[in-house]
């Protein structure tokens, strides 16, 4: 598994991770449970891991976040 993106945005990491999931990309978030402890101050961010081969589809699916 390779990251796509990290990030603290809990509505970008929602979106992302349903939008994948609908072009049939797993992926899976790192670091949830770390950033939980660390409590508001949002230092550790979430990172979303794809497989190496599903890299490009993701990279395009994150775009699309990224224009609206």
């Amino acid at each position: 598994m390779v990251e796509l993106t990290r990030t603290n945005d809990p509505v970008l990491l929602s979106w992302l991770v349903a939008a994948l999931a609908s072009d049939n990309i797993e992926s899976l978030v790192f670091d949830a449970y770390a950033s939980v402890i660390e409590g508001s101050i949002s230092a550790i961010q979430r990172r979303i891991m794809v497989d190496e081969a599903d890299l490009p589809r993701a990279r395009r699916v994150l775009a699309e976040a990224s224009r609206a």
